[in-house]
């Protein structure tokens, strides 16, 4: 399973990237104004960082437009993803970018048969919210254990995107069912690395380290 990190702060990138902690990012116009930069500065600069796939979402609402807005984000490096919402006009824009060999991530999603309708377009990537499912009083995890059920038993092509991910469960869930990718906050990637087994193993591994430098030759 691929790990994204979902922000676009330079410096958290970093620091997961020098961990190996990052194949790829997402961004969304949310992340980038709360990163205070200028959005192709920062698109540039972190697809110079990482070598992974590098989602840029469209804002345009008709698909004349994401392919207009496609075509400059494009330039911005060698590894963009064209982000494009779940929309009758998003999917006109996914299959026109499809046949043009220009990688996509269909955002927005929350039901299997919108994942369906995404792969059928020629999606590279689909993204359930499985967070904000939950918010609503549904298990967001079972439509990603729906969508593994039907994207296997056809073959489809389009990876399983988990987004909208809120805690640790959602990451070790998505692991086990066999998402292609889950994009993960920097606050909640570093916990994956927590345990209080551990931190009590390294302080008793420290303090008889202590002990036996202070024994005498």
């Amino acid at each position: 399973m691929n790990f994204f990190i979902d922000t676009a702060d330079i410096d958290e990138i970093r620091a997961a990237y020098e961990m190996g902690l990052v194949d790829g990012v997402t961004t969304n116009p949310t992340l980038i104004k709360k990163a205070g930069k200028d959005h192709e500065k920062t698109i540039r600069e972190i697809s110079a960082l990482v070598p992974g796939p590098i989602s840029v979402e469209t804002l345009s609402e008709t698909a004349e437009g994401m392919l207009e807005e496609a075509r400059e984000y494009v330039t911005w490096g060698n590894n963009i993803v064209i982000k494009i919402v779940m929309t009758a006009e998003g999917m006109k824009a996914v299959r026109a970018l499809s046949e043009q060999g220009v990688k996509t991530n269909v955002t927005v999603t929350f039901s299997p048969l919108q994942a369906l309708v995404a792969a059928k377009a020629g999606a590279t990537y689909i993204s359930p919210f499985v967070g904000r499912l939950d918010d609503i009083g549904h298990v967001g995890m079972d439509v990603i254990s729906q969508i593994r059920t039907i994207y296997d038993q056809y073959d489809f092509e389009t990876q399983i995107l988990v987004a909208s991910v809120r805690h640790l469960t959602h990451v070790l869930e998505s692991a086990l069912m066999g998402a292609d990718v889950v994009t993960v906050p920097g606050k909640v990637l570093m916990q994956m690395l927590n345990h209080p087994l551990t931190d009590k193993g390294i302080a008793t591994f420290l303090q008889d380290a202590k002990q036996w430098q202070k024994e005498p030759a």
